[in-house]
């Protein structure tokens, strides 16, 4: 079978190996749809994630679904939880199975992922694929799983004004998450024009293009296009001179971050789901103090495939238009660099497609 395996920094090869056997309690998967996810990116550019550092070769890729190849299941199409936890530890025990002290991580570590044709993992973490959700579908429903643990985190309540700092497709899914939870207005911001055009097609109110750094603010609004302000009172016009209730940040850089605390209400709450290239963020402490906020940090995702597929299928979620490209696993080196270079929304990496 053909399995690509991370070398190095940039370094993907594509190699021959023995296609897997299953364990008692695994199943065998033939791999149909891989999303690139940031993380990867991590991996694939810094050749680490954190305090996670590339020792040997990895094959990358947690957001998958499969075929079941073999047993009583053969052939049924599955989206795969790549997260098995332990059970047993206090986490798991306090209901945190995202917080597992052992968890065992598709593409992460010592632990090889899904850009191959064939792997094997536990039956525990599979999940039936309805008859309209197509393979990408599956595989955007781990992305989806995070922006439900980000929202749970974050109690929304009807009427509540919500701001999006970082719109890649993540921070897209919160947006359309915070619309059906009830958000009166949801602002959002990214440094890329083509984000913030999908952010108000998903939903946002009001959306501004940002230069990266702290409260660099362009706005492209109805209200004021073209104009740059040193700080977040573009935000705050847009909400009647009021801050929002809840902000995410999904970017994983400081001026998200910045702007996230500046914009928020005095007793709001921020959630910091972006990971950071230098595992490094830093607050306004003063702010923060004096604001009294709640900060949450993310965690992958707990118990939600369930609820993203309910939501997929019945179409109250759109992950499909947020896939934008489409490479076969021999062109995933490809795949990486239109990822790394942040074109598109979602990149997908097909594998067995027609085999």
């Amino acid at each position: 079978m053909k399995i690509l395996r991370l070398h190095g920094p940039h370094d993907l090869r594509l190699h021959d190996d023995k296609e897997p056997v299953p364990a008692p309690g695994q199943q065998l998967l033939k791999v149909t749809s891989v999303g690139i996810c940031g993380s990867d990116l991590h991996w694939f550019s810094e050749q680490g994630i954190g305090d996670a550092r590339l020792v040997s070769p990895l094959v990358l890729g947690h957001e998958f679904s499969a075929v079941i190849d073999g047993g009583a299941c053969n052939g049924q199409r599955v989206a795969v939880d790549p997260a098995i936890s332990c059970g047993v530890c206090e986490p798991c025990q306090k209901g945190y199975p995202n917080l597992c002290s052992k968890v065992i991580f598709a593409g992460h570590g010592g632990t090889d992922g899904a850009l191959r044709e064939f792997m094997t993992w536990d039956i525990t973490c599979l999940h039936q694929l309805p008859e309209g959700l197509t393979d990408e579908d599956g595989a955007m429903l781990e992305p989806l799983g995070v922006a439900i643990h980000a929202v749970d985190l974050a109690h929304l309540k009807t009427g509540m004004t919500v701001g999006v700092f970082g719109c890649g497709p993540i921070g897209l899914l919160i947006i359309q998450l915070a619309r059906l939870s009830g958000a009166a207005r949801i602002i959002a911001t990214d440094k890329l024009p083509h984000r913030v055009e999908a952010a108000k097609a998903l939903g946002a109110q009001h959306v501004f293009l940002t230069d990266g750094g702290p409260s660099g603010l362009t706005c492209t609004c109805s209200t004021g296009a073209g104009r740059t302000e040193p700080e977040v009172s573009q935000i705050l016009a847009a909400n009647g001179k009021r801050g929002v209730d809840v902000a995410f940040e999904v970017a994983g850089e400081q001026g998200a971050v910045e702007d996230a605390v500046a914009a928020v209400v005095p007793g709001g709450k921020v959630i910091l789901a972006g990971i950071p290239a230098d595992d490094r963020i830093s607050l306004p402490a003063g702010m923060v103090r004096r604001k009294g906020l709640t900060l949450k940090l993310v965690r992958r995702m707990k118990h939600t495939y369930p609820r993203a597929i309910d939501l997929v299928s019945r179409g109250l979620v759109d992950v499909r238009s947020l896939v934008t490209h489409r490479f076969p696993l021999e062109q995933a080196a490809e795949a990486f660099a239109v990822a790394e270079r942040r074109e598109g929304l979602k990149i997908i990496v097909t594998v067995n497609r027609g085999r």
